[in-house]
Formats: C-alpha cells, sequence, structure tokens
C-alpha cells in the first residue's frame, strides 16, 4: 500500500545537515548577505514575522528533488515565519516546519568556480517558486556575459530580468541594490536595501557614526546636554 504524503514522516532539522558544507572562494559570498541581515535586524528589529538565513540549507518537498538534499543559497529571506522556533535558532530551513511558506528572496553572489547560478540554481528556484532571485556578480560577469547586478521576478513560473536599480519589490516593502557603504571597518561596494524613494538603509556602524556627527554638531551649537 502507498502511502500519502501527508503520512510520511518528514525528517527534521535535528537530523539532517544545516548546510551543504561547500567550502566558498569568495569572501564576499559571506559578508554580502550577512550585512543584508544586519540591516534587516535594524529595520525590523520588532517585527517577529521573518526569517533571513545565510549559506543556510533549504529542505522541501517535490516530485522533482530528494527531501534530504538541500539547496544552499548564499542569503534568503522568507516572510510570514516564526523569527526565532521555539526559543532555538535554526540549524536549517524546513518548508515544511514552516508552515509550507516558500522564501521569497534568494541570494547568490557568483564566486570563481561557477555553481549554476545563472543555470540549474536560477531553474530550482523557479520550480520551487521563490519570487524574487538576485544575482551577485561584481568580479566575474564578464565571464558569464551578465551583468554584475542581477534580479529576476517569477512571473508565470518564468523568470523575468527586472529593470532599473535599485529594484523595488512592493511584496517585500524594500528595495535592492547596489552601493559604497561602510561595514566591519570596510569602505567598498555592497549590496543594500533601500526604501522606495530609492533611499539606501544605513548600516549599523553608518548609523553609530551619523549619530555621533549629530551630536557633535548639537554640543557645537548648543553645548554640553545637561
Amino acid at each position: 500500500m502507498v502511502k500519502s504524503e501527508s503520512s510520511l514522516r518528514w525528517p527534521t532539522s535535528d537530523e539532517l545537515p544545516g548546510s551543504d558544507e561547500t567550502p566558498v572562494d569568495n569572501e564576499l559570498q559571506n559578508l554580502v548577505p550577512n550585512l543584508l541581515g544586519l540591516i534587516l535586524g535594524s529595520l525590523w528589529g520588532n517585527r517577529w514575522d521573518w526569517f533571513f538565513g545565510v549559506d543556510m540549507g533549504i529542505y522541501f518537498r517535490s516530485s522533482w528533488a530528494n527531501p534530504r538534499v538541500p539547496i544552499v543559497p548564499d542569503g534568503f529571506l522568507s516572510l510570514g515565519v516564526d523569527r526565532v522556533k521555539g526559543n532555538r535558532l535554526r540549524k536549517s530551513y524546513f518548508v515544511w516546519e514552516e508552515k509550507d511558506i516558500i522564501p521569497t528572496l534568494v541570494l547568490e553572489v557568483v564566486s570563481e568556480k561557477y555553481g549554476g547560478e545563472y543555470h540549474e540554481k536560477m531553474n530550482k528556484y523557479a520550480r520551487l517558486g521563490v519570487l524574487y532571485y538576485v544575482i551577485y556578480n561584481p568580479e566575474f560577469f564578464a565571464r558569464h556575459k551578465e551583468q554584475p547586478f542581477e534580479v529576476y521576478k517569477l512571473v508565470n513560473k518564468t523568470y523575468r530580468l527586472q529593470l532599473g536599480e535599485p529594484v523595488w519589490m512592493p511584496e517585500i516593502g524594500l528595495g535592492i541594490g547596489r552601493g559604497t557603504g561602510t561595514c566591519w571597518g570596510l569602505t567598498q561596494e555592497w549590496l543594500f536595501w533601500y526604501d522606495e524613494q530609492g533611499n539606501r538603509y544605513l548600516t549599523p556602524e553608518e548609523t553609530v557614526t551619523e549619530m555621533s556627527q549629530l551630536l557633535a554638531r548639537y554640543r557645537e551649537q548648543f553645548g554640553e546636554l545637561s
């Protein structure tokens, strides 16, 4: 007798690895998504209905993939899920433990060793139903005859390249694009979140600097705070 999908016992997050443990060959693969996560933590610090994962396995059920083999993006954002599950941090993202919510946005940072970002992974994310797919490729885009920054939106099960930068994503309430800023003491190009008017959100480091400058100007004009 064939068991229905609802009666099958699916593995839990304690039973499978959190990622594919493939080492990165480009520091940006870690720094870029971690910066986006840091900024979200500042923007949405009072919200508990989102999760941003970095180098974390996404496990899902489908007829075309093994549920024990994850797909591992450099970063991803899910909306409508618990920020923290049962007072525990996630080891991985199991769609069947997340109210069957598919990530809304996935980010891939292309490294020297090509990982199928423009082909295999793109097809998988489309079949999975990820709404926005972001590819950041500042160093090797010429090799692939692509652009250094591309955002695709899923329309009728097909990814369509979005024009302009930053790209506004109304379903998320944020834009995403490149910009020069400072984080971890490094001033260079990063990916940032933007508001609807195209203003980029500051890094935590920049926010501290801005507040310090405002305080210094206040003291210069009005003297020491009492």
